[in-house]
């Protein structure tokens, strides 16, 4: 069952209010504040070790912040009980780095598996899609296969497929082309552009790969230390004059 909207009319789709996370003493999440309208494809980016991935885990009410809360779809996540965050997954699409297939089912199964979990498809209806999917990331002849016969790559490109069966209108990317090929990757960041635009859908990736990026997202935001130095359009962060910002944005350094 899927957790009705609490959002009014107007009210961004996600909001990340003065979040902060420590982890072993450490300040990795530092007063963070975001906001993201209905349709918006925001690009999360930043050196390493940032705190890109952790602050999307948070979002996504994986990890609980120790300060502030988060907000998506009107709901509090940082309050929701197991049950709740799972009807409210129902309308959320989420590829991290470690891939989470499931090893005991083929790849039909897993790409599969939202279908199944939402309900209302027909096993050939569910078949269709998992093959246009598949065919899609260059992987067709694969589905009788399990994860641990699967490259890391491959594993990346079927987790893609599973975050966006069911077409969710929220979207959660981690590095969703590393370790990809520069042709598939093309054709993901393509698919991202086309799934945001066809569905007004509301995506945060988080990736290195600033040129494939650059062309997808209405929005960039920028960590550092785990604090938010930067967040604004492609046209600010073009201008910005932030140092780090700059340097990251147009891939230079001081030397």
């Amino acid at each position: 069952m899927r957790l009705a909207s609490k959002r009014k009319s107007g009210d961004p789709m996600i909001v990340v209010d003065h979040v902060t996370k420590f982890y072993h003493g450490e300040t990795v999440l530092d007063d963070v504040c975001l906001e993201l309208g209905e349709g918006t494809n925001l690009g999360l980016i930043g050196p390493g070790g940032a705190g890109k991935s952790l602050l999307l885990k948070t979002i996504a009410g994986l990890v609980k912040p120790d300060r502030g809360s988060v907000y998506v779809d009107g709901h509090n996540v940082t309050r929701m009980k197991e049950t709740e965050l799972a009807e409210l997954r129902f309308d959320i699409g989420m590829l991290f780095q470690n891939y989470a297939l499931f090893d005991f089912m083929d790849v039909h199964g897993n790409v599969g598996f939202p279908l199944r979990q939402v309900g209302g498809y027909t096993e050939e209806q569910i078949a269709a899609r998992v093959s246009e999917l598949l065919s899609l990331v260059s992987l067709p002849n694969i589905g009788h296969q399990y994860p641990n016969e699967l490259s890391g790559g491959m594993k990346k490109r079927v987790a893609f497929c599973r975050a966006v069966a069911t077409r969710p209108p929220i979207l959660f990317y981690d590095d969703p082309t590393m370790g990809l090929d520069p042709v598939t990757s093309s054709k993901i960041f393509i698919h991202l552009r086309r799934t945001q635009q066809a569905g007004g859908t509301t995506a945060v990736t988080v990736s290195h790969d600033i040129g494939g990026i650059a062309d997808i997202c209405d929005k960039f935001a920028m960590l550092d230390h785990g604090r938010l130095i930067f967040h604004g359009t492609p046209e600010e962060i073009e201008r910005s004059d932030v140092r780090l910002v700059k340097q990251f944005w147009q891939g230079v350094s001081d030397d």
